[in-house]
């Protein structure tokens, strides 16, 4: 009987499936193709992030450029900077709400109450401040933390007990818009004074033409810094950063877009402090989702309940401060809504409040699935519904048919996250 003593190493066995081995797609990290490809590497990942399904923000972005150009071409007042400024002070009441679905929705749940929590904080704060002749700024604390409650009750709720999400949260839908109606009283509206501390939330506007300025120079600056040290952490730690040249041409655009702005703005009343209060939640609530381990946690939720109990993530807290947060921005759009109106009423966040926000979210790249999403995503996609709403309004098309455009667009974003989802999951990647 004879023995093989010829030795083997791994690398000497025959691949047992040619076929799939061939077929795999060997991902490189898009910052090493662009140090040793240049452009060619840039044009490498494009194909690439579009064969895995992996677009970003794109879509949204090219889509709200469609839709500009189709309204100024119906109608030549809509790019003026009066209808601009008008549009970025009126998304800001919903884009704050769809801030907290966005934090929801990185979960993989919903939350159908924030329209009637945002009704109850601009009632609360009114019947505080006009009704009662409570101090200005405690009134506002106060109907602000009425929203957080809220919110810690639907997580309660889903967490510890067990109840779905949307059951919990359809519930607080009625239940809060029927607190709303009991505090507002037989009267059913109460008028806020029109130079208070609600109403110039949107009514506000500084009109240095410094002002505008000052904030393109500011977020650019921190978009760069962020970027720079961010890089300087990766290539300490050995792993792969992008290129300096990438960081200052994304500086660059960026620049380009934040200071068309800030020229717009000024050729208007100036720049409105809603937008500047809006920038600045972005911000921090990026900050938090992307650079701190709560951040992770909630991402990691939404990839994997039981991997992320494994883990040792307290998983029920982590789901009750999620909706908090979710309903305390639900009180602060409120009372942002409360302020472009100067009062807080019965139909407060009633109508397509709760719809545009959820969409807003949705169609800025949020994925309804969890796990994927930003909060800039918000900004895109309340600006899209918001443009569409004034464009429309512009060309005098009843609300009907502005339902119907905004329902067919919420309805193709779902459709491409969901084929997005299946692409990426085919290439290995979800």
């Amino acid at each position: 009987m004879s023995i093989d003593k010829t030795s083997e190493t791994p690398g000497d066995h025959a691949v047992e499936n040619p076929e799939a081995a061939a077929a795999a797609v060997t991902v490189v990290d898009p910052r090493l193709l662009v140090r040793e490809q240049g452009l060619a590497g840039y044009v490498t990942e494009f194909k690439r992030k579009m064969k895995a399904g992996d677009l970003g923000s794109m879509p949204v972005v090219i889509g709200l450029i469609i839709i500009w150009i189709i309204f100024q071409s119906l109608n030549s007042n809509f790019l003026t900077a009066g209808n601009l400024s008008d549009i970025s002070v009126a998304m800001v009441g919903t884009g704050m709400i769809a801030v907290g679905i966005v934090f929801v929705l990185l979960l993989g749940e919903i939350d159908l109450s924030v329209g009637s929590v945002s009704g109850v904080a601009g009632a609360a704060f009114a019947v505080l401040n006009v009704t009662h002749g409570m101090n200005e700024w405690l009134a506002f604390v106060l109907a602000i933390l009425t929203g957080t409650v809220a919110g810690a009750i639907h997580g309660f709720v889903f967490a510890r007990i067990g109840v779905p999400a949307f059951a919990v949260t359809l519930a607080g839908l009625l239940f809060w818009n029927g607190f709303m109606l009991q505090i507002l009283g037989s009267s059913g509206t109460i008028n806020l004074d029109s130079e208070g501390l609600v109403a110039k939330l949107t009514s506000y506007y500084f009109t240095d033409v410094a002002a505008a300025y000052v904030l393109a120079i500011g977020v650019t600056a921190v978009f760069f810094l962020t970027s720079f040290y961010g890089n300087k952490r990766r290539e300490a730690a050995g792993v792969p950063s992008r290129p300096l040249s990438e960081t200052i041409l994304r500086t660059v655009l960026l620049a380009v877009v934040a200071f068309a702005v800030a020229i717009t703005y000024n050729q208007y009343k100036g720049l409105p402090l809603a937008v500047v209060i809006f920038i600045a939640v972005l911000l921090v609530t990026d900050f938090v989702l992307r650079r701190t381990a709560y951040g992770r946690k909630i991402f990691a939720l939404g990839g994997s309940v039981e991997a992320s109990r494994r883990a040792g993530i307290n998983v029920e807290m982590v789901r009750i401060s999620v909706f908090a947060i979710s309903g305390t921005f639900a009180a602060v759009g409120g009372l942002f809504i409360a302020s472009k109106i100067a009062s807080a009423n019965q139909g407060a966040g009633g109508g397509d409040l709760l719809m545009n926000a959820i969409a807003a979210a949705v169609i800025g790249g949020t994925s309804l699935f969890g796990g994927r999403g930003r909060t800039w995503n918000a900004l895109l996609g309340v600006l899209v519904i918001v443009s569409i709403q004034y464009g429309l309004a512009l060309q005098g098309i009843a609300s009907p048919v502005q339902y119907m455009i905004t329902g067919g667009v919420l309805l193709a974003t779902v459709v491409i996250d969901a084929v997005t989802r299946k692409t990426q999951k085919s290439a290995g990647r979800a």
